[in-house]
């Protein structure tokens, strides 16, 4: 079973075709997508696609989105998380976290976000999914002073004390489109070298193409597209399988477990999937 743990669905890269997006994705064999918001705006549409579609979804306040949201974002974000409590498609608060890597950016108020999301989180009792670019310590630094039951470090590309940390913490770390690059050699260290209950797999669709779609910076100016989809997770997946050792089919099992712990009301949902289907 693949388990793409973070997919922008809702990204308007997708408005032409989200349906065939996700007809592609299950083609592929890929069970479940997780849903995360970004924004307060957002978080009737992803509860939307979500049901729509049979996936999951997380509800947050992305950092570089912190800029033009307001404390009263902060309410909206614990009612809606209060009115979906009994909805199964609700795994997690999220995408939450700090970026000390976009130039322009309120550290002050990233900080204040992060630490009330995580204690919105804490309250809800739901595990988080983090926002990790230049900024582990930081983060680390929040989960110590505010105990969430864990979650998704998306996106990883710490170093691996950072990366023991977090699983130390409960955390497992998203591996995507990044680890394909023969060039992220820390990445596909990370991805080799890691205990197996660690790697959940993702895409970041619309974002962080993998090797295959990328596309230079003048092939872009040329007008050459490069949106990533969930569909390319279980080759994504080969990588993975091929930097460790496993066959695919252990790949995409092991993974599903790792999703299944760091957010457990998937394993629910997926088991309810495979009940309605047979």
């Amino acid at each position: 079973m693949w388990i793409d743990t973070h997919c922008h669905l809702d990204a308007p890269e997708f408005d032409a075709d989200r349906d065939a997006v996700v007809a592609a994705a299950r083609a592929a064999g890929v069970r479940m997508l997780v849903l995360p918001a970004v924004q307060a705006a957002d978080f009737g549409q992803v509860k939307a696609l979500a049901a729509a579609h049979g996936l999951a979804y997380a509800l947050g306040i992305h950092p570089l989105y912190v800029d033009r949201a307001s404390d009263h974002d902060l309410d909206r974000l614990r009612d809606a998380l209060e009115a979906a409590r009994d909805d199964p498609r609700l795994v997690a608060v999220g995408e939450i976290g700090l970026d000390h890597f976009v130039p322009g950016l309120d550290p002050e108020r990233q900080a204040h976000f992060y630490r009330a999301q995580l204690k919105i989180a804490r309250d809800a009792g739901l595990p988080v999914i983090l926002h990790v670019r230049r900024s582990a310590d930081a983060l680390l630094a929040g989960l110590r002073r505010i105990a969430v039951p864990g979650g998704i470090a998306h996106a990883f590309n710490g170093s691996l004390a950072q990366a023991q940390a977090f699983a130390t913490l409960g955390f497992r770390l998203g591996f995507g489109g990044a680890m394909t690059h023969e060039r992220a050699l820390r990445i596909r260290a990370l991805a080799a070298e890691l205990p197996a209950e660690v790697p959940v797999l993702e895409t970041d669709a619309p974002d962080i193409p993998p090797q295959w779609l990328y596309r230079t910076a003048a092939e872009r100016a040329a007008g050459a597209t490069h949106r990533n989809t969930p569909a390319e997770l279980p080759r994504i997946g080969a990588v993975l399988a091929a930097l460790r050792g496993w066959t695919p089919a252990q790949t995409a099992a092991q993974t599903a477990r790792n999703a299944f712990a760091a957010l457990p009301r998937l394993q629910g949902l997926c088991t309810a999937m495979d009940l309605n289907a047979a």
